[in-house]
């Protein structure tokens, strides 16, 4: 039976009707099997696999209006429907960088005839690939003057992938020398492309050595933007043990203390959480500590390895159109198969349970209040770079250290201001906010692409009018 709906409500049915859609394919992805792929099938795919640049091309097929560069008049040679919002083309490049078998896979979309004003730059997470910002390329890509780069992480999706090796002996020196392997590669890739300042947005680990790399590299990031970040907070097994054995350091009760008063404002008692904490099991710290990845298991596993990866792709991509989630299924398998590199730097920047061995709550304070060297060999400050912390409200991802990091940087900004010269007070930008995606999750960029993509487009335009 339906149900009559005026024109005055039609939106609201519209979103109530998404919201229960959404709501019954997150059902299907807790209900669904594990490895819904059939052994057959895997066997099928792992033994007439795609090359990872066709796969990877299958998935940008999928942009809308955007037609891929081939270097012939693109007007010729159409085989979309007319853009819409002005000629755009993109292009997959290999950039090669300085030493042995290293190199970013490069994604580009330009738009035709018209001068740079804004260039942004995605980084995706942790064993993932520039292919799966499909649904956000388009709609972020509209705006007059503005230019998209996406990579593929040194040793992760398409880039080269050098042999991974960490030469400190020391832990915090480790974890420093894993977070380079990847921010140098970037500051390498930025001095090629000649870029001066970019946006930079990074989703999950990418979020993470993005804020390492706006530290380490300062004056050319005009603002971050942080998808789901990977560790913000504070690893609360590494506080439970320093508590019950000598005691913490000044620096770690001081920190530990900030951070318990940042996020007393949102009702969460960190403390008991803290106490009631489970330990990890035996067997994760083991792997974790011995450094196995989780892709190891896809490559070892050889036909079954589609399989395996169907339980993950199925889990995040299903409630894509079909078409999309087969496409998306092919393309993971593609990059997860590849020869291990990158992946091995986790352990050295996450400890077991996905918490950072140097956080960015530590460190958030700093980003924008570096020094920078003018042409003239001049130091300046910076005057601080807008953050924003995204999050899906569904999202596994801790949204209380995300809050927590935004009022610290509020708090430091505030001090600037009061304290800082006229100048400074006239010209600081370094202000944080945190935003929340409704229907989403940690991958909120697919999940509920639409909103994300009218948010990513709004801080842009922000941006942009500075």
């Amino acid at each position: 039976m339906s149900v009559a709906v005026s024109s005055a409500q039609l939106p609201d049915a519209i979103a109530t009707q998404h919201q229960v859609e959404r709501a019954q394919q997150a059902q299907a992805r807790l209900t669904g099997p594990l490895f819904p792929l059939n052994s057959k099938k895997a066997t099928s795919q792992w033994w007439s696999s795609l090359s990872p640049e066709a796969a990877e091309r299958n998935v940008l097929n999928l942009i809308p209006y955007i037609e891929e560069d081939t270097g012939v008049a693109t007007s010729l040679h159409r085989t979309k429907k007319p853009d819409p919002y002005g000629a755009r083309v993109w292009r997959q490049s290999m950039v090669q960088l300085s030493g042995k078998n290293r190199g970013l896979n490069e994604l580009s979309i330009t738009r035709l005839g018209e001068e740079v004003e804004q260039t942004v730059v995605m980084v995706h997470g942790y064993g993932a690939g520039l292919g799966f910002f499909y649904k956000n390329f388009e709609p972020m890509s509209r705006t007059r003057g503005r230019k998209l780069y996406a990579l593929d992480m040194l040793g992760m999706g398409n880039s080269k992938r050098p042999s991974f090796k960490i030469r400190a002996t020391q832990k915090e020196e480790q974890t420093i020398e894993a977070e380079n392997w990847f921010i140098d590669a970037l500051e390498e890739w930025r001095i090629a492309r000649n870029i001066k300042s970019f946006v930079l947005l990074g989703h999950s680990l990418g979020g993470y050595l993005s804020v390492s790399y706006a530290l380490k590299y300062p004056g050319h990031v005009k603002k971050l933007i942080l998808v789901s970040p990977a560790g913000i907070s504070e690893d609360p097994y590494a506080i439970n043990t320093s508590q019950s054995t000598t005691g913490s350091t000044v620096d770690q009760v001081s920190i530990h203390d900030q951070q318990m008063s940042d996020t007393s404002s949102n009702g969460t008692d960190h403390t008991e959480g803290s106490a009631q904490l489970k330990p990890l099991p035996g067997w994760l710290v083991c792997l974790w500590n011995a450094n196995i990845s989780p892709f190891s298991f896809i490559r070892m596993t050889g036909p079954l390895g589609p399989k395996l990866v169907s339980g993950w792709t199925h889990r995040r991509f299903n409630h894509l159109p079909s078409e999309d989630f087969q496409i998306l299924h092919d393309y993971s398998f593609s990059i997860f198969r590849q020869k291990g590199s990158g992946e091995y730097a986790l352990p050295y920047i996450l400890a077991p349970g996905a918490h950072a061995r140097r956080p960015i709550i530590r460190r958030i304070q700093e980003v924008g209040r570096q020094p920078v060297y003018t042409d003239s060999d001049k130091r300046i400050n910076e005057t601080g770079i807008p953050i924003v912390f995204m999050y899906g409200d569904n999202d596994w991802m801790d949204v209380d250290g995300g809050q927590a990091a935004v009022e610290k940087v509020n708090h430091f900004r505030l001090e600037a201001l009061r304290h800082g010269t006229n100048g400074l007070q006239k010209n600081y930008c370094g202000e944080a906010k945190l935003i929340i995606i409704p229907d989403a999750g940690h991958n909120l960029y697919l999940d509920n692409h639409e909103e994300f993509n009218r948010v990513i487009c709004k801080e842009l335009e922000e941006i942009k009018a500075l």
